[in-house]
Order: C-alpha cells, then sequence, then structure tokens
C-alpha cells in the first residue's frame, strides 16, 4: 500500500462500490492522493475515452497530462484505466468511459458513471459529555472508500500514536501552545491542518485552526490561522403564535451566536438552506432540531410537539471490550407509542450522505427497556469492537427515516493497550513513559492498576493513567500490562521492556571530564584569590566612584566560582 508520494493511491475498485452497472458510483478519496477509475466499455479490445460530465450533463473529453507534470494529471493506460494523480476539489466530477468510436453522448457512459468524491482531512473539535473538556476526532469530508489501516495523531507536529479508531484518547483541556494534527496510515504526507483549543468555559469554547479555508467565509483572514467561537450546547425554544411557530436555535455561547451558522431539520432530515437562528413553521406533530453549522457534533434535543424533547442520555459513549453499555433516549412528556412501534437502530452512513438503518432486535447480548412511555434503553453487554456505531431510536418503526440527517448517540468501544515512549527498547538512565492506551477517551474518575512480570506494580502516584521512570535500570526491564478496576476486571495484553546497558565509552569520558574538572577547580580558585588582592591593593589609591566600581566587578567574579 505505501508507494512515493507522488504514485499514492486510493484504487477504485468501483465495481465492488456499486455491485451492478446501470447506476452512477460513488468513491471518496483524499485530498492530494491519486486514483485509478476502471474502464467498463462494452468491447474490451477496442481504444477507449474518458469523459467528464458537466452539469448540464454534457460530456467532455478528459485530456491527458505529462507524468512528469507537478500539478494534477491524468494518465489512460492501455487497458483503459483512468488514473488522476494529485487529486484536487476540481476533479470531484462524474467520469464514465466507452469506445472511442462510439458517440460521446451515449447512453452506456452517462448510465454508468463514477462521481468522484475528494476529501479533506481535518480534525473535529466538540464538547465532552462531562466536565469542561473537548473531545478530538480524525475526520474526511465523506467516508473514505478505501478503510484506513489506522489514524495517526501528532502533537506538535510530533508523532504521538497511531490506533484504529479516528477517535484522539485523551480529553484536552485549553492550551494554545498545544497543537494537533492526523493523517491516515500509508498517507502521512497528507496531513490535516493543525488546530489548537484556545479557551473552555461552561458556556463556550475556541479553536484556532492552521489552516484559514477551515474557516466560514466571513471569518477567514487574508492569511494565516482563524479562531471559531462555539457554544458547547444548544436547544430548540418554541413561541406559540395563532397558526404558526417560531423557532429558535438558543445556545449556551451568546458572545458567538453572530459568528454561527446553524442547520434546521425537520423529521430528521434537513430543512431547506436556511441558516438563520430563527424560522417559522406551519404547527404539525413533526420533530424539529437544529445543529451547528460545520460542526455537526454540536446538536439540539430533538422537539417533537406531541411528545416533547428527545434527547439521548449520553452522546457520545466510550466503553471498553467485555463490558456493557446503556444508551438511554428521553423525552420530556409521555408519548402515547405502542410498544410494539417503539424501535432501535444501528445507522451506518455513506458519502451519497445517506444513511442505512437496522433494526435492532432484544435477545442474546441486546436488552431493551420501556419505563413510564417517557425513558428507553437500549443494554449491549460483553461489548465487542463491532458494536461501535451510531444508534438511534424511533417511535414508530414504520418511519424508520431511510436518510436521518441528525445523529444519534455514538458509541466507540476501545481495548487496553500498554505503549512506551520513546520506545520499547531503551537506554540505562533513559526516561520512558508507559500509557495505559485506548481508543477513545474514557472518564476521568477511572482507576487504574498497572502490573509488572504479573505482580502489582505499587505506585507514588496512585492509580494513574501514566507510569514514569525517570532514569530507567537493567531492573525495570520485564512485562507490563494495565487494568481498569471494573467488576470484569479488563486487561491489557503484556508489553515487554528491554534495557540494554549504555554507551561504555561514553561513560569513560564523561567520567574523564569529572576528574579533570575537580583537578581544575583549586587552581582557578587560586588565581582568582591572587586578581582579587590585587585589584584590593589598587583600590586604595582610586577615586570613590571608581572604587564602587570596583567593587561591583569584584562581586561579579566572585560568582562565577560557586556557579562552576
Amino acid at each position: 500500500m505505501l508507494f512515493s508520494k507522488a504514485e499514492r493511491m486510493f484504487l477504485g475498485f468501483v465495481l465492488c462500490v456499486s455491485g451492478a452497472l446501470g447506476a452512477e458510483r460513488s468513491i471518496c478519496v483524499l485530498k492530494g492522493s491519486s486514483v485509478s477509475l476502471t474502464c467498463f466499455a462494452e468491447d474490451p479490445a477496442a481504444p477507449k475515452t474518458w469523459y467528464y460530465r458537466k452539469e448540464n450533463k454534457t460530456l467532455s473529453a478528459v485530456k491527458e497530462t505529462s507524468d512528469n507534470s507537478t500539478s494534477v494529471n491524468y494518465n489512460i493506460t492501455a487497458d483503459g484505466t483512468l488514473t488522476i494523480r494529485n487529486v484536487n476539489k476540481s476533479d470531484e466530477q462524474s467520469f464514465c468511459c466507452q469506445e472511442s468510436n462510439k458517440n460521446p453522448k451515449g447512453f452506456f457512459c452517462l448510465e454508468n458513471s463514477t462521481k468522484l468524491h475528494v476529501a479533506d482531512l481535518q480534525v473535529k473539535v466538540f464538547p465532552a459529555s462531562e466536565g469542561q473538556k473537548v473531545t478530538l476526532m480524525c475526520s474526511s469530508s465523506c467516508p473514505l472508500t478505501e478503510s484506513p489501516a489506522a489514524f495517526i495523531w501528532y502533537q506538535n507536529g510530533e508523532f504521538l500514536y497511531e490506533d484504529w479508531s479516528p477517535w484522539y484518547q485523551e480529553l484536552v483541556s485549553s492550551d494554545q501552545a498545544v497543537r494537533y494534527s492526523c493523517a491516515i496510515k500509508g498517507y502521512e504526507d497528507l496531513r490535516a491542518p493543525d488546530v489548537s483549543v484556545d479557551l473552555i468555559h461552561p458556556g463556550c469554547f475556541s479553536v484556532t485552526y492552521s489552516n484559514g479555508e477551515m474557516c466560514q467565509e466571513k471569518l477567514k483572514p487574508a492569511e494565516g490561522p482563524c479562531s471559531i467561537t462555539y457554544p458547547r450546547d444548544v436547544r430548540v425554544q418554541i413561541v406559540d403564535e395563532t397558526d404558526y411557530i417560531t423557532v429558535t436555535c438558543s445556545t449556551s455561547c451568546p458572545a458567538a451566536d453572530a459568528h454561527t451558522g446553524f442547520i434546521w431539520y425537520w423529521n430528521r432530515k434537513a430543512f431547506m438552506d436556511c441558516t438563520s437562528q430563527d424560522i417559522m413553521l406551519f404547527k404539525s406533530e413533526d420533530y424539529v432540531s437544529c445543529v451547528v453549522k460545520n460542526n455537526e457534533y454540536i446538536y439540539s434535543a430533538e422537539m417533537c410537539t406531541n411528545s416533547g424533547n428527545l434527547n439521548y442520555v449520553s452522546r457520545t459513549l466510550c466503553m471498553l471490550e467485555g463490558d456493557s453499555v446503556s444508551i438511554s433516549s428521553k423525552y420530556t412528556k409521555k408519548h402515547s407509542a405502542q410498544a410494539s412501534w417503539l424501535s432501535w437502530y444501528k445507522v451506518k452512513r455513506d458519502m451519497k450522505e445517506e444513511a442505512d438503518a437496522t433494526l435492532i432486535e432484544a435477545g442474546g447480548r441486546v436488552e431493551q427497556h420501556n419505563v413510564n412511555n417517557y425513558e428507553h434503553t437500549l443494554i449491549i453487554h460483553n461489548l465487542m469492537k463491532d458494536d461501535s456505531g451510531e444508534y438511534m431510536f424511533t417511535l414508530n418503526k414504520y418511519q424508520k427515516c431511510e436518510r436521518p440527517d441528525l445523529l444519534g448517540a455514538i458509541l466507540v468501544v476501545t481495548g487496553l493497550k500498554v505503549t512506551m515512549t520513546p520506545s520499547d527498547v531503551v537506554t540505562q538512565g533513559q526516561r520512558v513513559t508507559l500509557t495505559c492506551s485506548t481508543s477513545c477517551p474514557l472518564s476521568e474518575d477511572i482507576t487504574y492498576m498497572w502490573f509488572f512480570n504479573e505482580q502489582p506494580l505499587r505506585l507514588d502516584g496512585g492509580y494513574n493513567k501514566h507510569v514514569v521512570l525517570n532514569a530507567v535500570r537493567r531492573r525495570h526491564a520485564g512485562n507490563y500490562s494495565c487494568a481498569i478496576r471494573t467488576p470484569q476486571n479488563i486487561n491489557s495484553a503484556v508489553e515487554t521492556l528491554t534495557v540494554r546497558d549504555g554507551d561504555k565509552t561514553a561513560i569513560v569520558a564523561m567520567n574523564i571530564t569529572r576528574i579533570v574538572f575537580l583537578l581544575l577547580l583549586p587552581l582557578v580558585g587560586c588565581k582568582l584569590y591572587l586578581m582579587l588582592r590585587k585589584r584590593k591593593t589598587a583600590t586604595r589609591t582610586a577615586k570613590p566612584s571608581e572604587k564602587v566600581e570596583m567593587e561591583e566587578e569584584i562581586s561579579l567574579y566572585e560568582i562565577v566560582p560557586q556557579t562552576a
């Protein structure tokens, strides 16, 4: 999978994406990467021509450019494969291929095209469900066709760690000096722009993006970074009029409202293109909710006139493998839906912004509980990583929302892993940090336990996530593991720390340097003493002002041997 920088490719196996001919396929690749599109012409042996479709559905031929070009270039091989290198946003077109001697407006080409989506990689920042912290996620603007092998995180430009999960494993506090970025393994040169968290308080948090393109047009500077202040919470407020209602997306940060765009949802589908904070609707028994534009993880509870607000008790949940989780949806007033209608769905979204909702049945590891027609809980026992995903509740299983644009509750299931920094092979005297790592940020009141060669490790600092060995010795070499204190006592795999002897030549040189320094120190002291006596004799004939200056100079030199 590892190609040179100019040749890195997301291979577009379009037949696998669509499953059949006769319909437009969609693929999503990273901006700056490369992609290969397969030609599905009727005659494989005939010469082929590639076209891209314009908005008016007319076709224009794709022209090849030199392979030596440093900009976007197109190359068509003998078998008809189109390779686009250094993909850019301008390449978001529908491409199709057919025999060169056919009418370019033929239906085969138009009906068997491939829509290319180009994704920006970005670090999404949104409030954590507990405390005055935020959560980070490595996100692409469309689901990538090639599933990422792993996500890599960077702090201040330096490699931090890699993991299968796109979620940053720690909760983040305000610190403008710390910059975060991420990349996809195999495409490390296509990193997301850096972000830093400037300010967090109960109602707002501010984020600085190193790339001004991440900000709205009215907030973009002429060049350089830009900052956005987000509300930590939004909610729907309704003012009841005679024949209609006025709906307001009220935020916890009024100071940011003037620069905030909003997206409205009606029955869980995006409502027109309105981005204002207030809208007017006719009275009906429908769901209404709002989201902060460009940050879909800051969204309100759903408002419904016949059942009140629908909210998820926890919007994001990070749970350990083997543990149990309760996902709860709660209404502000009693509803009249029959028990047989109440349903939970696991939602999977695709690059067409559509969602495939799979009904979740009770049984086995899964339980469902309904409490007084207010609260509905989904319980999953013995969690596995495949349980990670988005979960949504509905009152009517016959209206599951084929395209629920609104997010439900996000569950991430993680294991435990011991990571060693800078490495698991170190030299005596080095500083080593052991971390009990997870794929998402767990609650801050977690109790960690450490084991060394299968024996409990007693720590002076308490039960922390990190263990620091300031000057590692040979006795520190061995097998380490960590666990989290739960009813199941979930453990990590064992990792081995190897400690090597230091460079004997360097140790000898250091000892010689110390001996020489100790031998020279009396000579330097004697020399300074003679200089001081000579200067004291000179001050007897000096003027008062000169004497003061001389004394100041002497006191300065007296510091030198002490400092040395």
